[in-house]
This record gives C-alpha cells, sequence and structure tokens, in this order.
C-alpha cells in the first residue's frame, strides 16, 4: 500500500481495473428513484440503470456522499492501514456538494487526529477530467512522491484536462437542472448534435454540428487546436450506453492525434443521470 491514500467518489467514472489496481479508494453517490435509494455503481449497475434510463419519464434524483460517508473511508483508512495522508479528490463544487461534504469530514477527521493530513482537492471538472487528475495522483502515490507534490501534480492538470461531449439531446442535462451557460442550446434539438464542455466548474457550449460524425470531427479537431497534429495526449474515451460511438471517436482521434495512453471509460449512473444514455465523448490532457 501507498504511504498516501488517494480517495474519491463515484462519478470520477474510473474503469475498475483501474480503481483496484491504482489502490483507489472511493465512496458511491447516491440516486433516489422513487422511494428506491440506490448507492451509484453497487445498487446501480450501469446496463440494468441505463436501459431504464432510456425509458424514464421523470429523472431520479441524485445525491453527493455526506460527511459520514467521507468520515468513514477517512477512519478506516487511518485505523486500518495505519495512514497519516490523505489527498480527497472531487468533481466540481459548482454542480455537487461533495467537495464541501469531504472538507466537512476532513474536519471532523482532524478533530479526532489532529496529526492527519488530508488534502481536498476541487478540480471545477467532471467525468474521466476528474478521474485522470485522480489517476495520476495514485500513480504519484505508488512511486513514493510526498502529498505536496501530488497537490501541485492535481492543480497543474486542473487548467488543461479538458472535456468535449455530445449527446442526441440535450433533454436530461435540462431536466436534471445541469445545463449551465448552455441552456441558450435548448432549440432544435432533434437537428443539432450539441458539444458541451467545461469552464470554471461549469457546463458550457462548445459548438453544434448536424451529425455524430461531424460532432466527432469536431472534437478532434478542439483537441488538435490545443495540441497540434500528432500532439501528444492521455485520453478517455467517454460514454453512457454507448461503446460503438466511444469506438468512432477514437478512430477519429488516434488518426490525428499520439495517445501515448489512451482507455475506454463508461459513466457511472449518477452521472449519466445527467446525460442520458448515448452521450459519447472525450476527456483529455496534454503531456
Amino acid at each position: 500500500m501507498p504511504e498516501i491514500a488517494v480517495v474519491t467518489d463515484s462519478c470520477a467514472s474510473i474503469p475498475e481495473p483501474m480503481l483496484e489496481e491504482l489502490k483507489i479508494n472511493w465512496v458511491a453517490y447516491y440516486i433516489h428513484r422513487g422511494e428506491e435509494v440506490l448507492r451509484d455503481l453497487v445498487t446501480a449497475k450501469r446496463d440494468s440503470f441505463y436501459d431504464w434510463l432510456a425509458t424514464a419519464k421523470v429523472l431520479p434524483k441524485t445525491a453527493n456522499p455526506g460527511p459520514g460517508d467521507y468520515l468513514q473511508v477517512y477512519q478506516s483508512l487511518a485505523e486500518e492501514e495505519g495512514i497519516r495522508e490523505i489527498i480527497s479528490i472531487h468533481m466540481t463544487s459548482k454542480g455537487s456538494g461533495a467537495y464541501q461534504a469531504a472538507c466537512a469530514a476532513k474536519k471532523m477527521m482532524q478533530e479526532r487526529l489532529p496529526n492527519m493530513m488530508i488534502e481536498v482537492i476541487d478540480t471545477l471538472n467532471v467525468s474521466m477530467c476528474h478521474g485522470w487528475m485522480v489517476i495520476e495522483a495514485a500513480r504519484a502515490a505508488l512511486t513514493g512522491k510526498t502529498l505536496p507534490e501530488i497537490v501541485d501534480l492535481v492543480m497543474k492538470m486542473m487548467p488543461i484536462t479538458q472535456m468535449i461531449q455530445t449527446a442526441d439531446t440535450l433533454k436530461y442535462l435540462y431536466m436534471g437542472g445541469r445545463i449551465g451557460k448552455a441552456q441558450h442550446m435548448m432549440g432544435s434539438l432533434l437537428s443539432i448534435k450539441p458539444l458541451i464542455g467545461m469552464k470554471d466548474g461549469i457546463i458550457v457550449p462548445l459548438g453544434q454540428a448536424r451529425s455524430r460524425k461531424s460532432a466527432y470531427e469536431k472534437m478532434v479537431q478542439m483537441v488538435e487546436a490545443v495540441v497540434g497534429y500528432k500532439g501528444r495526449v492521455k485520453i478517455a474515451y467517454v460514454h453512457a450506453a454507448a461503446l460503438e460511438e466511444a469506438e468512432k471517436v477514437k478512430t477519429l482521434a488516434e488518426d490525428r492525434l499520439t495517445c501515448i495512453e489512451s482507455l475506454f471509460a463508461e459513466l457511472s449512473p449518477a452521472l449519466g443521470v445527467h446525460t442520458g444514455p448515448g452521450t459519447a465523448g472525450l476527456c483529455y490532457f496534454p503531456v
């Protein structure tokens, strides 16, 4: 085990084998479906949940873990594994209360163990942009980097790690109240494929296309504009019940970019509630 523990939550959407391989600790979000309370990736599994979501008339409500959920993980790491340093990494505080809950848990933990060092990070991002920061932090911890070095690594990634995604409709973002500055794109959604990203922690419009293919081409063009032709990137092809679409993005991207690491990541149900099944895109950072 590394001497520094990395904690995050289910919305990072990191593939499960990597969570285990990199010793990443995570906390499940909550999904309230009518009277039913589900735990993200625990009792809400991707396949069955997305099958149901495609037919849903009313979106379920999602809720971030509470301070007690994070405190339980911090305590377990301290008491069972002797950990005294933790970096806890969370999605944008402008779209979720996870960061605030983790900060409250940190305070409670340090009242019990004053020598416990916990750094809580608000990534101001979501999905595998958040996930990439967790992955790189965990790798750094496994190689013996110090807590300040790992925090510095994550802070340097924050402004350069970008998400671009599209879907057949923005209705899920609209229904869930997460549409941010992309509100004006709610027009003729049957005839356009909106491209959205995130800036300063909120969803923003990046453009639109007339077809999925042209949307994917625009995604790659946007990345290429940042890193150059055959520029070096680490890239995650993200989707919600749309692996075939993510594979199309990969084919286009890897013809124009030098992907020194790439992976497929399916959004967790708590995140997919707000994008809807069929979402596809990418999360990347220059290397």
